[in-house]
């Protein structure tokens, strides 16, 4: 199951209580970035493009620990950077679990076979490993060969372990609709527990910038995708609602970036985890001050080819709660590629 039962009723509890309570800015997942360090060199990525004074910063396990609890963001995701190169990532990871925060450890799986015994399964943990297709593709996206069989072999060593294991799977320009469903039937095979996609978002520190697609050729991408899966068992580590939107079959869908607030070595990243537009000390201060209105499809240039999760699945459960008859006939029927 992509999601387990457990956090589907707690995360189910949590968005209709704030619902009720007449909420419109609420957090569902915490991005927390414990450092930028990696151990690759993505050519889609920003991050590793911080001066050495920032990439040598790490956030402290306690840092981390007021950041969730000043959050309350049911849902922890710590991406990074490389987070295995924090040395005290279990010690981070078995504290959010104690207070019953569903973690997702993301990783390029480099690191894991050497660290694996510092941590133990839990339904509260999953470990997404970063792979952006088959060999010949992810390899090229990282700029290392042998990076694709690396994840691959860890991706079996957890399971053997008993960990769940989520994929995460980023689709520049120039992949066929043919190829990603090839590896996403690869990845099934491998038994993941889930599968989470998005389309590349163009960092502006990014050094290839021909790599990014347009929302045009995204829609068109995954509408390709999903008429190739539409009898096969793809375990997406989504709602049905944003499998829809991925498809261009919900052109209304506004960002809702306070849905997956950023906590950095920085302080808190406004707006999103994807854009710079400075850091504030506090979660109540990113709330509270930030004109959230200035941003997204339509009022932010920037934001223009923008289809990622981390912005428009808070959006799209939202909906999925407003319209729970529609969720459940997308969910029966799959997306619809017409």
């Amino acid at each position: 199951m992509a999601i387990p039962a457990i956090q589907v009723a707690r995360l189910g509890k949590y968005i209709l209580t704030q619902t009720l309570k007449g909420n419109k800015h609420y957090p569902l997942v915490l991005m927390l970035e414990p450092l930028f360090q990696c151990n690759l060199r993505c050519k889609g990525c920003g991050k590793v493009n911080q001066p050495p004074e920032i990439l040598n910063k790490r956030l402290s396990v306690q840092e981390c620990i007021d950041a969730v609890e000043e959050c309350g963001a049911p849902i922890v995701s710590i991406p990074g950077g490389e987070p295995l190169l924090h040395p005290e990532i279990p010690t981070i990871v078995s504290e959010l679990i104690k207070r019953k925060k569903f973690v997702y450890l993301c990783t390029n799986g480099i690191l894991m076979p050497e660290r694996i015994h510092e941590f133990k399964p839990s339904p509260y943990l999953t470990f997404n490993l970063h792979l952006d297709g088959p060999a010949e593709v992810h390899d090229k996206v990282v700029c290392k060969q042998g990076v694709f069989d690396s994840a691959v072999r860890t991706i079996k060593l957890l399971k053997s372990k008993g960990f769940r294991v989520n994929t995460n799977t980023t689709l520049f320009g120039g992949q066929t609709a043919e190829k990603a469903a090839e590896f996403f039937d690869f990845l099934m095979d491998l038994k993941v527990d889930g599968m989470t996609l998005s389309a590349a978002f163009s960092y502006e520190a990014a050094e290839d910038q021909d790599a990014f697609l347009t929302r045009p050729q995204s829609e068109k991408l995954f509408r390709e995708i999903f008429t190739i899966g539409k009898n096969k068992n793809w375990d997406f580590s989504h709602s049905s609602f944003y499998l829809d939107f991925l498809a261009g079959n919900q052109p209304d869908y506004k960002c809702s970036p306070w849905g997956n607030p950023c906590r950095s070595v920085h302080g808190w990243q406004r707006p999103c985890y994807l854009l710079e537009d400075g850091f504030v000390s506090s979660y109540k201060e990113l709330m509270e001050q930030t004109d959230w209105d200035k941003f997204g499809v339509g009022n932010d240039p920037r934001c223009a080819n923008c289809m990622v999760h981390c912005g428009f699945e808070p959006t799209a459960v939202a909906d999925s709660v407003r319209r729970p008859i529609k969720g459940a006939m997308l969910a029966l029927k799959g997306v619809s590629v017409k």
